[in-house]
């Protein structure tokens, strides 16, 4: 297998900061003393984005499906267990993210797909980038849609937003550089001092049940995924290896106060969780 820090990421590589050190299977670790939540304050004004159509015929991520057949796999998927998906983000919006996502933000969630956490999250204006067409009518009022795909230029101004957040989304990435450009167009697209939140399933942990999903393409873990993010420029403020577990089927507490004794306990992630939570920050 191919380093994911090969010599296709050369067109991103920067001045980047000493790579993070090396992570535990099981700590959080910080890689910063005290992270400052949030980035820089509003800009005045709204960034004028203006929301993008993808014609019948164009394929949904880079995955080589069709619209109609992305919508048929998600909603096999999901079928029976929406209701839990959106207690669980709502429950992890309430009570985890605020400690790095502001109400003053600007936030774009990428691969936003049902929009369970942009709806949820408070922020000052909310993004929702996706190919989905399934996303439109699912996003909360005050959520503006960019129906695109994520491995083309988004229509993002640069330096326009505090938050990048993705969750779930990179693995279904193609190749390596379609994860290149979406870590560049984030970097783009984010002020300084702005952060990067990703989450996904770690490879490490969850090599068994993979491939189990029919539109998983690039496998993943905390360290490939905080390497991938230096090299674009990134530096990296907290990693855990195991934060959630693999699918919102597998044991996933769902109402928000067992939600919250799950945070509250590193035991049970160590003990279930199988999805890495990545933030890194934008110098």
């Amino acid at each position: 297998m191919t380093p994911i820090g090969d010599g296709r990421f050369n067109d991103l590589r920067r001045a980047a900061p000493k790579s993070a050190k090396s992570i535990d299977l099981s700590d959080t670790v910080r890689c910063h003393a005290k992270p400052t939540p949030g980035g820089p304050g509003e800009k005045s004004g709204k960034a004028g984005i203006s929301e993008i159509k993808l014609s019948e015929g164009q394929t949904a991520n880079g995955q080589g499906m069709t619209h109609q057949e992305q919508q048929a796999v998600y909603s096999r998927r999901f079928a029976g267990i929406e209701q839990r998906r959106a207690e669980v983000w709502q429950a992890l919006a309430r009570h985890y993210f605020p400690r790095w996502i502001k109400p003053a933000d600007t936030v774009l969630d990428l691969g936003a797909g049902y929009c369970e956490f942009i709806n949820s999250i408070s922020a000052a204006h909310k993004y929702a980038l996706d190919s989905n067409p399934a996303m439109a009518g699912k996003a909360a009022p005050g959520v503006a849609v960019l129906s695109q795909e994520a491995s083309q230029p988004w229509s993002m101004p640069s330096e326009s937003v505090t938050v990048v957040f993705s969750s779930n989304f990179f693995e279904h990435l193609k190749s390596k550089e379609d994860l290149a450009h979406c870590l560049a167009e984030a970097y783009r697209v984010l002020r300084p001092q702005g952060l990067l939140i990703a989450l996904g399933p770690n490879i490490r942990f969850c090599f068994d049940v993979y491939w189990d999903f029919v539109d998983h393409h690039l496998p993943l873990s905390d360290r490939s995924m905080v390497e991938a993010m230096e090299i674009a420029g990134f530096r990296t403020e907290l990693v855990i290896p195991r934060f959630l577990p693999f699918t919102m089927s597998d044991r996933v507490p769902h109402r928000a106060f067992l939600v919250r004794l799950y945070l509250l306990f590193p035991l049970a992630q160590r003990l279930w969780g199988k999805q890495f939570l990545v933030i890194a920050r934008k110098p």
